[in-house]
């Protein structure tokens, strides 16, 4: 981080943090940079606001007044609660890091609040973004193995449109020979889902790097315990995407699902195969969950009703 106004041991700590972000944690070069961005911002402030560049005994001095500080100001900037968020979180990324080297320890800047993030109507995601949220929530895990599983679960939610809870109620033997998933739905009513090669991969790579053995019949998906993972986790953890990458808070796990059905419908596929490997009853409930224009939604309906294909008589 050359340039920035801090004393030569916390640059080079910085320095440190930076590489293992990109070297161990092996983070995308768009996450690293985001972090970088945000703690250039913050130390800069410290600097203005000490009146001499920090070292690693001041940072370990912060209050959380100076945080406060802080917040205030970014926010009398224009910031929005979103990026403020992602600045908080970057931050909590350094000084973890601190901690577990033992370069400095402190703790109000762990506890800070995250700022209330402004709530919106729910929307699905764009094919953009769903895509970096994949890559971004293996990015954000501390262990490698937390990242493949969050990873091949988030797939599982976009890649098959799993609930959440469908997706965590997977145990091995339901994914056998990664061509399909036998999911059980509302109801205990079971449906068969194709796997996509994709998202059979992800699946795969978390297998490999999980350090408990799974029993067949037992969960997929484990916590750091090796008990089945517990739905609260991967709230946290989309809470976490969408802070880094600037996404509503709608941005849900659900969304992923909601994306899903909203992008198979824009790309050509039917409503009713839709509402099949979602597992709804009813095909409005479908029609629910694709966010298309209306143009999109005539086609389909054109060209699936019996009246569209009916010839005129004299």
């Amino acid at each position: 981080m050359i340039g920035l106004p801090v004393q030569p041991a916390l640059a080079n700590a910085l320095s440190d943090w930076l590489s293992w972000l990109a070297h161990e944690r092996r983070l995308s070069n768009r996450t690293v940079d985001g972090y970088q961005r945000d703690v250039s911002i913050f130390m800069r402030y410290i600097e203005r606001r000490l009146g001499f560049k920090p070292g690693i005994e001041d940072l370990a001095g912060l209050r959380r007044d100076d945080l406060w500080a802080f917040q205030a100001e970014r926010q009398a900037d224009g910031l929005t609660a979103v990026s403020m968020a992602r600045g908080l979180s970057s931050l909590r990324s350094l000084f973890s890091f601190f901690d577990k080297r033992g370069i400095c320890n402190n703790a109000a800047v762990m506890a800070i609040e995250t700022p209330r993030l402004p709530r919106t109507v729910p929307k699905p995601l764009s094919v953009e973004d769903a895509f970096e949220t994949l890559d971004a929530v293996e990015d954000l895990a501390l262990e490698p193995w937390h990242g493949k599983r969050d990873r091949a679960l988030f797939a599982l939610l976009y890649g098959c449109g799993l609930r959440i809870g469908e997706a965590l109620g997977l145990s091995p033997r339901d994914i056998e020979g990664f061509d399909r998933i036998i999911v059980s739905g509302k109801g205990n009513k079971q449906r068969v889902v194709p796997l996509l090669k994709s998202v059979a991969r992800e699946l795969q790579a978390y297998l490999e790097i999980c350090p408990y053995t799974l029993d067949a019949d037992g969960p997929l998906f484990l916590g750091a315990r090796g008990k089945r993972l517990n739905p609260a986790v991967a709230q946290r953890r989309m809470r976490d995407v969408r802070t880094l990458l600037g996404l509503s808070d709608t941005a849900t796990p659900h969304a992923l699902r909601h994306s899903f059905a909203t992008h198979l419908l824009s790309g050509g596929g039917d409503l009713r195969t839709i509402q099949e490997l979602l597992g709804h009853a009813s095909l409005s409930t479908t029609q629910r969950y694709t966010e298309v224009d209306g143009e999109r939604l005539q086609a389909v309906h054109a060209a699936a009703h019996p009246r569209a294909h009916r010839r005129k008589t004299n």
